[in-house]
């Protein structure tokens, strides 16, 4: 009879529960933590608690079909596979459960979002709009921060910072056909539907926005790196990946990264190929980038930007992989034109493959572009704080072109 009760309350908690963020950033006296959302059919959103109760300072204890946590002295008993938690002898319902995969534990995101900062008043506060868990010793730590540099904002970033997202192909160019996307659907619709999802993502992180396209239409390659000058930090250009027929191509998928430089791989080289077909459209113009991309290439082997975007890459990835279910294909390196003129880190992101229908699947729907948008924003923030870190504010606003 409990558990029914239970199973019913939490149903009604459901319908109003919001939709799971990407991660969740932890935010303690010892730093930051950020940890990956996972969603489960049965379970619903879950984190792991190998890294949850580290970030915490918590202490875990299994005990027959419960899990203790301990957080800030405080012990919870979590139900393993019921949607209910206990807490001063009193049962409580849960949206999810607690539940055990593949050895490890997993807790239900809302005792992070709702419970603990709930049953913790004063101790832990939790900021729905940036998936942020702060623990408050003292003064808020969002007010201390405003007193010690108003510059800052809640995510540690400087004001001022410009990142350039750029919507691959589009008008007379439509990009890969897109094998297995919905009907009429093509590569340039997808790369813009995600890029203005992207845009929303970075304005709510603080970030502003330069966008090549808004609409269908085309944008010479050759111009698009440019969007990105004096004050912009970033250029991110978003595509859809794509094989030709042969034996077996309908099954390679996965999403990877690139930054502009000389090829070292076969696969690496056909990507370039594949993009830089998009100058077919173009109309012949007299701005042929200066000394050609050879030359550009060359010229980068000294450049700090190669440096920089190989990092930018690393994180793309990084981030992006806690949201697609295809594999992990890797930062690469190719000679990629619309990278060329971009004066800042630049990369191009291949979101997957539109000959595979599973990575399809993930690039057309509305709540996976949304997944990927988010990971790609987080992976920019995630950038711009460690670069903030390794050079410090003044010489990072100087050298990357964000305002002050």
């Amino acid at each position: 009879m409990l558990a029914a009760s239970a199973l019913v309350a939490s149903v009604v908690v459901a319908s109003a529960f919001p939709a799971a963020p990407m991660a969740l950033v932890i935010a303690t006296a010892h730093g930051d933590t950020r940890i990956p959302v996972r969603i489960d059919p049965v379970a619903g959103p879950i984190v792991s608690a190998a890294s949850l109760i580290p970030a915490l300072g918590a202490t875990l204890t299994m005990s027959g079909a419960w899990a203790e946590v301990e957080v800030a002295k405080t012990p919870f008993r979590l139900l393993i596979g019921g949607p209910v938690y206990s807490i001063d002898g009193a049962l409580k319902p849960l949206v999810g459960a607690a539940t055990i995969k593949r050895d490890s534990l997993f807790l239900p995101l809302q005792f992070v979002t709702h419970v603990i900062p709930a049953e913790l008043k004063g101790r832990f506060r939790y900021d729905g709009a940036t998936g942020r868990l702060e623990e408050v010793v003292g003064p808020s730590p969002v007010t201390a921060a405003s007193v010690k540099d108003p510059k800052r904002l809640p995510n540690g970033l400087r004001k001022g910072h410009v990142v350039t997202v750029d919507a691959g192909h589009g008008g007379v160019d439509p990009g890969n056909p897109g094998v297995f996307f919905p009907r009429g659907l093509k590569e340039k619709d997808v790369t813009l539907q995600v890029s203005l999802l992207l845009r929303q993502e970075l304005l709510k992180r603080g970030i502003g926005v330069i966008m090549t396209r808004t609409t269908d239409t085309l944008i010479d390659i050759r111009h698009r790196g440019g969007y990105c000058s004096d004050r912009c930090d970033l250029f991110v250009s978003l595509h859809v990946n794509s094989l030709k027929r042969r034996a077996g191509y309908t099954a390679v998928r996965g999403f990877e990264t690139y930054f502009l430089a000389t090829a070292k791989t076969e696969d690496a080289a056909r990507v370039a190929q594949m993009e830089n077909e998009a100058v077919r459209f173009e109309q012949p113009s007299g701005d042929a980038v200066e000394g050609g991309l050879d030359f550009i290439l060359k010229d980068l082997q000294l450049n700090e930007h190669l440096r920089e975007s190989a990092r930018l890459a690393e994180l793309m990835q990084s981030h992006l992989s806690e949201v697609h279910p295809g594999p992990d294909k890797g930062a690469k390196q190719a000679g990629l034109m619309v990278l060329t003129t971009a004066r800042r880190p630049a990369v191009l992101v291949e979101l997957g493959f539109a000959t595979n229908p599973e990575d399809a699947k993930v690039m057309s729907r509305p709540q996976s572009q949304q997944n990927l948008a988010a990971s790609i924003a987080d992976a920019v923030v995630s950038y711009l704080l460690e670069y903030e870190r390794r050079v410090g504010t003044a010489e990072a606003n100087t050298e990357t072109g964000a305002n002050p």
